[in-house]
């Protein structure tokens, strides 16, 4: 595939990090002004500004904004204009108003499911009654332990160690959508766009036939890069995501974004931002996430399964003889959904995972 060919949705988000240099050479520029320098210059700013056709200073994309989407498919629902966002609060106050984001009760339990845990798997007709749109992960058998599905627009998380299957679970959940004539986009901040397409292409899913034909973006984002550039890049991907027209997204992973800040305060912050970000933006998003190195249970920060609506939990079981090790898969939480609290074991194929619904784990 040609340069001349790369996805318009990788070209305007790679903008952002030159124009949010120039903004910045500007802003130091500006502060060298006299009084009247800046009294003319801003003078000169309203005039351009009233002209109709004058390009907004404020995008990171500048003149290649119009062009980045020359090409896009036509945008879906406008989002309604003038709604405040409840986001506008500092970070401390909008985690604590927040609903769901207390601490979790337990290795099974989670904030905002309705079923206790000591109640047993309900059957199919006992899913969860509700209009909210409801969607399939596209796993066989964990979609069985998913009473109705996950909900539209919801932000799923999916916590493992190295090589339980996270970034396969993230290709098989966009090939499900792809294969049903939806948009997707996969952003990924570990593998090169080539390891993408040959990784889905061992298991019989053709992404980059899905990428030509404009119906998938696979973006690689250096993380040193991403760093310079995260508040542009967090500032338009809603909006390129909404233009592209995507039905489900996928970032993998949120660890390498959560490591690129030392504080604490600040890590937690610029994650929130992030995945309000992609809220915003109206698509399903699944994001991948290590687990901790004490807690199977947990992600690395402790962060991102506050903030998901729905937590999937891969790890590593072994047998007390030590003789045989096997993956199993745990439902920890999905907000406004019955589901199976047991840990099914499940299997890596050349199909995809599987989750054995009717086994155990030993």
């Amino acid at each position: 595939m040609s340069e001349d060919d790369d996805d318009w949705f990788e070209r305007a988000l790679r903008e952002s990090e030159s124009d949010a240099e120039t903004d910045a050479d500007a802003e130091t520029d500006a502060e060298e002004e006299t009084e009247s320098d800046r009294t003319s210059t801003a003078e000169g700013e309203a005039g351009e500004a009233a002209r109709p056709d004058a390009e907004s200073a404020d995008s990171p994309f500048g003149e290649d904004f119009a062009s980045a989407f020359e090409d896009a498919p036509d945008p879906g629902t406008e989002p309604d204009a003038g709604n405040e966002s409840p986001f506008d609060e500092d970070f401390a106050t909008a985690l604590e108003n927040a609903p769901d984001l207390g601490a979790e009760g337990g290795r099974g339990g989670a904030a905002g499911d309705d079923q206790p845990a000591s109640e047993p798997f309900a059957d199919d007709d006992e899913a969860f009654d509700s209009e909210i749109d409801r969607i399939d992960i596209g796993i066989e058998g964990l979609d069985n332990m998913i009473l109705g599905g996950v909900p539209e627009r919801s932000l799923i998380a999916i916590i493992g160690s190295a090589g339980t299957g996270k970034t396969t679970f993230g290709l098989q959940f966009l090939h499900r959508a792809l294969s049903n004539g939806d948009r997707g986009v996969y952003l990924t901040l570990e593998e090169s766009t080539e390891r993408i397409y040959a990784t889905a292409e061992e298991k019989g899913w053709s992404f980059e036939q899905y990428a030509d034909e404009g119906q998938l973006a696979v973006v690689h984002l250096d993380p040193v890069e991403m760093a310079n550039s995260l508040a542009s890049i967090r500032n338009e991907l809603p909006e390129l995501i909404k233009e592209f027209g995507a039905d489900r997204l996928v970032l993998d992973s949120v660890s390498l974004l959560e490591m690129m800040y030392d504080r604490p305060s600040e890590r937690r912050s610029e994650v929130y931002q992030f995945s309000k970000s992609l809220k915003e933006a109206g698509v399903t998003t699944l994001v991948t996430s290590e687990a901790s190195g004490d807690n199977p249970y947990a992600s690395r920060y402790g962060i991102i399964e506050y903030l998901a609506d729905a937590v999937f939990v891969l790890q590593y079981v072994r047998a007390s003889d030590f003789q045989e090790t096997r993956l199993a898969v745990e439902i920890q939480k999905i907000r406004d959904a019955n589901h199976s609290r047991e840990t099914k074991p499940y299997e890596i194929t050349d199909d995809g995972i599987s989750v054995y619904r009717q086994a155990n784990i030993f």
